[in-house]
């Protein structure tokens, strides 16, 4: 889809979260490309942490930076698979206002170019909770890839036609 060169590009201050058990600051592959891409696309990273696989964890992380005013969007890599651990959706569904389904659907038919019929395991989802967007990705480089490049990239890009989430902002708290 086109960007209009004639609007301004207008910068989205992003939260990056890692869902793991395992992962460190030092081996946080999927974390890091994400930062280098929103920073790539000219957005701000706002935040990052990493947080185990554990529900009331991770509402208590959603929950401080949707309550944090510098804090436009959150985009979580890891715990979007279907093992016992795997427990993102479940935090994202205790704090959205609102699910975006065709996140997820977009994002599986992305990832099925990738990696076919495996991308069935992935529940990537994605919601809005009190005017902060939330983006649960899968953990790995790849699926990050695809779903900044085929969907975020775009979609935090002010100036993408005929719609973009950043011009929803001012609206995502109406009632």
């Amino acid at each position: 889809m086109p960007i209009d060169p004639t609007l301004p590009f207008l910068p989205v201050r992003i939260a990056v979260l890692t869902v793991s058990d395992t992962r460190t600051a030092a081996d946080d592959r999927s974390g890091d490309t994400l930062a280098a891409l929103l920073a790539e696309a000219g957005h701000v990273l706002a935040a990052r942490a990493i947080v185990r696989d554990d529900v009331p964890a991770l509402v208590a992380q959603f929950t401080g930076w949707i309550d944090d005013p510098a804090i436009d969007c959150i985009i979580s890599t890891g715990g979007t698979g279907v093992t016992g651990r795997d427990v993102t959706p479940e935090a994202l569904d205790a704090v959205a206002e609102k699910i975006i389904p065709g996140f997820g659907e977009l994002f599986r038919w992305l990832s099925f170019q990738s990696i076919g019929t495996s991308t069935v395991q992935s529940r990537a989802t994605a919601g809005v909770a009190r005017g902060t967007y939330i983006f649960c990705l899968p953990g790995s480089t790849g699926a990050v890839k695809d779903g900044w490049n085929g969907i975020l990239k775009d979609q935090l890009d002010s100036r993408h036609r005929p719609c973009n989430f950043v011009e929803l902002m001012p609206r995502l708290t109406e009632r």
